[in-house]
């Protein structure tokens, strides 16, 4: 395989398998571009609990300590609340150590500016060029700073801002039995006590104790939570969660096992927003139209952007979004909290419309309008991806384009969206119709197509 294929700098940073493609050496030397690229002061490295993370901190920490910055490290935590805290804290810029939903072998550099938020579009290509031309500042012994540890005040932060946003005493009211699953990885540090002691619920735990590996595929997905949605069914909870490595991400099982295709959550999320305040949405190209069914019968507007939360967020910021997110990966961005995938936001809002309602979780979910969506991936060779997209557009010569990001088809009743991840070397592939049967022909014939059968 190609040796670019292993190492990706994208949206959200520079990502890669640990070894030979994402080394210590990289990592410092990347660390050290961002920290000439700041400008030296404080910067807020934390990380999820990956085995080569301890190893890539530590070279994180040499990197910024070498370009004059102060390092403030506060352990394993969840990307958003590195990223709350880099904001709060007024930081110079922050990175988190995570590959998110990745497989355990990679891992990656997650690059926050002094908002925390991702860095855009001319903010990346500005470090990428003080990396790629090696052109670092080199701290002299005296403007070497400190290294410091901060472990409680990120997580308090983060929570404090969330709460604000429901009502807490109605939901520990409900005494709600919840399972949860934080595949062993940031979340297990924050996610127990927030559930159990912030907000009054009975836990049932899986996969909690951050010492441990994964024990599922990172990604949390329906076919990825068979021993969450056993333990519903078993200790009957009124809800579960599951999260991803660096608890950005959500998942959701109602009360009789079932998982929710994770469009739905966040559907669920933006529903519960706009009806406290009307106004614009903006998710991903790869979102489902379940969005555009919510956000109009609200009167707001949908705004659609490639995927990738800093693309979300750069149009959030513009429109004055009041939610968006990304819909397949279970990201909820709610500006209220902070402009970043949350799944703690996602978890208050949700236990806080049950309490409010008294509807089931699964009753919830049956509010939203029905949709068939098909996800998929298939690897492609370097330098075949154009003609492999102008064969998908002469597959469908009536379908309506959009080239913003890979290529995304709009037929009459339903879509397909083709482009090559910003995470792993591989074509993703997503299919939405509103019938079964429309939406396994359409990701039939695109799969067959761009495979070659």
């Amino acid at each position: 395989m190609p040796r670019e294929h292993l190492l990706k700098i994208g949206v959200s940073g520079i990502r890669g398998v640990v070894g030979e493609f994402l080394t210590p050496l990289l990592a410092r030397a990347f660390a050290q571009a961002f920290g000439t690229y700041v400008g030296g002061g404080r910067v807020v490295v934390g990380r999820d609990t990956r085995s080569s993370g301890p190893m890539l901190q530590r070279a994180v920490h040499c990197g910024l300590l070498a370009s004059g910055c102060e390092v403030i490290d506060v352990g394993v935590l969840p990307t958003p609340t590195i990223q709350i805290y880099t904001g709060a804290t007024r930081a110079r810029g922050g990175l988190a150590i995570t590959a998110s939903h990745n497989p355990p072998e990679y891992n990656a550099l997650k690059l926050f500016n002094g908002s925390g938020l991702f860095f855009n579009h001319y903010e990346r290509s500005e470090l990428l060029d003080i990396y790629h031309q090696s052109d670092f500042r080199q701290a002299y012994n005296d403007e070497i700073l400190r290294l410091s540890t901060e472990t409680e005040a990120p997580a308090r932060m983060h929570l404090e801002r969330v709460v604000k946003h429901v009502n807490v005493d109605r939901i520990r009211a409900r005494k709600f039995r919840v399972g949860l699953d934080s595949v062993n990885g940031a979340g297990s540090v924050m996610s127990p006590g927030f559930l159990s002691e912030t907000l009054g619920c009975e836990l049932h735990a899986i996969s909690i104790d951050p010492t441990k590996p994964f024990p599922r595929v990172a990604e949390p997905r329906p076919d990825t939570l068979g021993d969450l949605a056993e333990l519903v069914r078993t200790k009957q909870c009124d809800i579960a969660f599951g999260q991803d490595p660096d608890g950005d991400r959500l998942a959701v099982v109602d009360e009789h096992g079932n998982v929710l295709d994770n469009d739905d959550v966040l559907a669920l999320a933006v529903m519960i927003a706009l009806e406290r305040r009307p106004g614009n949405v903006v998710v991903n190209l790869t979102t489902s139209s379940v969005i555009d069914d919510v956000v109009t019968a609200r009167g707001g507007k949908v705004y659609r952007t490639p995927v990738g939360e800093a693309n979300v967020v750069d149009v959030m910021q513009a429109v004055n979004a009041v939610i968006g997110g990304e819909g397949s990966n279970g990201g909820i961005i709610f500006p209220a909290v902070h402009l970043c995938r949350d799944s703690y936001t996602g978890m208050a809002f949700l236990l806080d419309r049950m309490a409010e309602t008294g509807l089931t979780m699964s009753q919830l979910a049956a509010q939203l309008p029905r949709y068939w969506r098909r996800l998929g991936k298939t690897g492609f060779e370097h330098g075949r991806l154009g003609p492999l997209m102008q064969a998908l557009e002469d597959r469908f010569p009536g379908a309506k384009l959009d080239c913003s990001d890979g290529l995304k088809l709009l037929l009459e009743d339903s879509w397909v969206h083709v482009r090559s991840s910003n995470t792993e070397p591989i074509l993703r592939i997503a299919a939405e119709a509103k019938s079964e049967a429309g939406v396994e022909k359409l990701y039939g014939d695109v799969l067959s197509l761009l495979s070659g059968r």
